[in-house]
């Protein structure tokens, strides 16, 4: 049987960290055969606490931390796996609590060879106890949030561009190198992206399945999207033939705004093709809501999802057109 490590970058996880072991040292693979790197950029709130609190109370799953001086994602996942002595590497988020069955199922997968990167389901679940945070968690796995992603609603198994955390042998880094660390976000993908370029296998299979806390305000969703957009183009460069349609509907769609505002200054008749559009977009999100609210039951989403899917859009798309402004200023400048 395999050693597995299980690599965690982490910063400021106070709420959610020990949920996130306690379901690993529930996990049904043996525990002795278990390790748990978490790489911590320095948090801030009690998060080491929390974690040598669980440490002290369960001493049978080896749980190690290692310091992540450059505090970002990327770098925290190197520096776990650099840490790590297992042969196989299960990378799972802070703000994720895996099924008891989550590290036999990627093991299991790995050495049936169904792929070499292989990963599962999200389970989206609320932040926070709120109303709020409740709409965002629906509106992360609502297909107009998110598209044709599978990995937020797949029933069957596949071969797919990308999964979350993903799971691999060691063997792996050694054929196609560490993640990205110039990228601040998108380094999954891009990771992914090199893997299938040096023709390997990335698998999603629905058994491996875990819950996602998604973030608790408009706010911190805004900052998460508007990250993922500004990054994607930077990832985009290098891999453009990465690019999926669901990708370029949202920088699409804030150009459009952009360009009609400002085309009907000059030409007053655009406004109305302005108009047209907002109230078009408005009325779906209106009717998601509104059938989120018939099949979830709760009152809520009529308002709480037409506001969280344009907070993702316009965050995701303005971040992505911001990264090519940018991109296109350092070139010329």
């Amino acid at each position: 049987m395999p050693k597995v490590s299980i690599v965690i970058p982490c910063y400021n996880e106070q709420s959610t960290i020990r949920l996130l072991l306690e379901a690993l040292r529930e996990q049904t693979f043996p525990r002795s055969k278990m390790e748990v790197i978490i790489s911590d950029g320095f948090s801030t709130d009690s998060t080491r606490e929390v974690i040598a609190a669980f440490q002290r109370e369960f001493s049978d799953l080896d749980v190690r931390v290692v310091d992540n001086v450059k505090r970002t994602i990327p770098s925290a996942v190197n520096r776990a796996i650099e840490a790590s002595r297992g042969e196989i590497i299960v990378r799972l988020d802070a703000h994720s609590k895996p099924y008891p069955d989550y590290v036999e199922n990627c093991v299991t997968a790995l050495e049936a060879k169904r792929g070499d990167n292989v990963g599962g389901v999200w389970e989206i679940r609320a932040g926070a106890k709120t109303w709020i945070a409740e709409s965002i968690a629906v509106a992360a796995a609502h297909p107009l949030g998110v598209g044709d992603a599978l990995y937020r609603h797949a029933k069957q198994a596949a071969e797919v561009d990308t999964v979350p955390f993903g799971a691999f042998k060691r063997t792996l880094i050694e054929s196609v190198g560490m993640f990205d660390e110039t990228l601040l976000t998108n380094e999954d993908y891009e990771f992914n992206a090199r893997v299938r370029e040096a023709g390997g296998r990335i698998w999603l299979d629905p058994s491996i399945r875990s819950v996602y806390f998604a973030r608790a305000t408009f706010l911190e969703l805004a900052r998460q999207y508007w990250r993922y957009g500004y990054w994607k183009w930077r990832m985009l460069r290098r891999y453009p033939n990465t690019l999926r349609w669901r990708q370029a509907l949202p920088p699409l769609f804030v150009l459009s705004l952009a360009g009609l505002g400002l085309l009907s200054i000059f030409f007053p008749l655009v406004k109305y093709l302005l108009g047209g559009e907002i109230l078009l977009y408005v009325f779906i999100c209106l009717l998601a809501g509104l059938q989120a609210r018939l099949r979830l039951k709760k009152n809520f989403l009529s308002l709480g999802l037409p506001l969280a899917i344009p907070v993702m859009h316009i965050s995701w798309g303005s971040g992505l057109l911001w990264s090519m402004l940018a991109s296109g200023l350092r070139k010329n400048g």
